[in-house]
């Protein structure tokens, strides 16, 4: 009788370790300016930054802005001013060609083609899924957006990237 206890306690103690390195994950659902689901995305915790794996449809063509901006909201009816401003550690500048930049949610412009899907890959090396500065879940959680044109990597505040076209909230 004690070697079904023992064995489950083996094999308890050879995945725990396994459980405890899983990589920490979060997802988010894009909404259109109408409230209508157009995507997702998964984000992944890895050794230096998150991940982003994102999948929408129904863009226009053309380059777009890419951000995370600080609060997590993500209400149609405000055009998705309920999301906040970039999100931004220690007074950031925008902007990856900006003296003082860039905003921790600035990320390279993405490019959807003529039939309005997007799909793209992108490590945030400034963020965490993890607690502490850069956070993506301290205060009000924070949100992902694609804005309707391509950001100039330099205007303050926000690049002149444009209407906010698509948003997702980063949820746990």
């Amino acid at each position: 009788m004690r070697t079904p206890s023992l064995s489950v306690a083996c094999l308890l103690a050879l995945t725990a370790p396994s459980l405890a390195q899983s990589p920490q994950t979060a997802r988010a659902t894009f909404v259109d300016a109408r409230g209508q689901q157009v995507g997702s995305a998964t984000l992944t915790q890895m050794a230096n930054g998150v991940l982003i794996n994102i999948d929408l449809s129904g863009l226009p063509a053309g380059e777009h802005g890419f951000h995370i901006h600080e609060t997590g909201k993500c209400e149609p009816n405000t055009r998705f001013e309920s999301a906040g401003d970039h999100y931004s550690l220690q007074g950031q500048k925008h902007g990856h060609h900006s003296e003082g930049g860039p905003h921790a949610g600035d990320m390279p412009n993405q490019f959807v083609g003529q039939d309005g899907r997007l799909r793209a890959h992108v490590i945030n090396t400034n963020v965490t899924l993890g607690n502490g500065e850069g956070s993506l879940f301290d205060q009000d959680g924070s949100a992902i957006l694609i804005h309707a044109k391509a950001d100039d990597y330099r205007s303050q505040p926000s690049g002149e990237a444009g209407d906010r076209l698509a948003c997702a909230v980063v949820a746990k």
